[in-house]
C-alpha cells in the first residue's frame, strides 16, 4: 500500500486556543506517536521552503521548545479562526509524515490530521488502535477515523465519516450491532466506564483501499451503522 495513512480526529476545543495550549496538546501525543512507529519522532515546524522547514524543532525533552513557541506566536498573532499548527517528521519518501492541527473556537469543530506514509506507520492494528485511544483521551473527539488516503472516494456516504481501517464513535457498540467488524475495542473514560468504541475492519494485515475485500468490509460496516442511525453526518458532529 503506497498511499499514506490518514488519522483524523474531529472535536470541539473547550479552552482558549493559544499557542501553548495547542502545542501542549500535540506534545501529549508524542509518546504514542513514537510507540506507533519510530519514524513518528523528531517533529519540525513546517515552513514555506524546505530550508525553513528544517529550522525549528517543535519539541524538546520536556515539552514545546522556546523557538517553536516564539515562531508560532508571531505567525499566528493575527489568526483567530482558524489557528493552524503544522509539523513534519523531517523525513521524505516512504518515511514521511505530517501533523496538522486546525483549531477553531467552540462551538465550531477543530480537527487534527496525521498523514503518514506506510514506512512511517505501524503494520499492527493494536498499535494503531492505541494511537486512536490516546487521541481520544487527549481531545475528547466526536469521531476519529483511520484510513488510507484513497478510501474517501470509495466510502458509501460522502456526507458521513467512512470507517476505512478504524472508526471511533462515542457510543457503546456490540458485535450484534456490527457483526462485520473484525474487532471492537472499548474506550474507557477516567471513571473506567466505557465512553465509546473503536470499530476495526481488518486485523490480519494493514488496511488498503486498493484491496477490494477491505473496501467491501468497510462499506458493509458503514451501511450497517447508518441503518441503525449510529453513523453521524459531518454536519451533526
Amino acid at each position: 500500500m503506497k498511499r499514506p495513512y490518514e488519522l483524523t480526529a474531529i472535536f470541539r476545543h473547550a479552552i482558549d486556543l493559544n499557542v501553548m495550549t495547542m502545542l501542549d496538546e500535540l506534545y501529549g501525543l508524542v509518546p504514542d506517536l513514537l510507540a506507533c512507529s519510530p519514524m513518528l519522532d523528531g517533529w519540525l515546524l513546517k515552513g514555506n521552503t524546505k530550508a525553513e522547514a528544517l529550522l525549528y524543532d517543535v519539541f524538546g525533552p520536556s515539552g514545546p521548545t522556546a523557538s517553536a513557541i516564539a515562531v508560532l506566536t508571531e505567525s499566528l498573532k493575527h489568526d483567530v479562526d482558524p489557528r493552524i499548527v503544522s509539523m513534519w517528521n523531517g523525513r521524505e519518501g516512504s518515511e514521511g509524515a505530517s501533523v496538522q492541527y486546525v483549531g477553531r473556537p467552540a462551538p465550531e469543530t477543530s480537527m487534527l490530521v496525521l498523514r503518514a506514509k506506510p514506512g512511517a506507520f505501524t503494520n499492527e492494528w493494536e498499535a494503531a488502535a492505541d494511537l486512536l485511544r490516546s487521541s481520544i483521551g487527549l481531545l475528547h473527539p466526536t469521531v476519529v477515523t483511520l484510513d488510507s488516503a484513497g478510501y474517501f472516494d470509495k466510502k458509501v456516504f460522502k456526507d458521513r465519516p467512512g470507517i476505512g481501517w478504524m472508526l471511533y464513535l462515542p457510543k457503546v457498540l456490540t458485535a450484534q450491532q456490527v457483526p462485520e467488524a473484525r474487532a471492537l475495542v472499548p474506550v474507557l473514560g477516567a471513571d473506567k466506564k466505557q465512553i465509546g468504541t473503536i470499530v476495526v475492519t481488518v486485523t490480519d494485515e494493514p488496511f488498503s483501499d486498493e484491496n477490494p475485500e477491505h473496501v467491501k468490509i468497510a462499506n458493509a460496516i458503514e451501511i450497517r451503522l447508518v441503518d441503525q442511525d449510529l453513523l453521524p453526518r459531518y454536519a451533526d458532529l
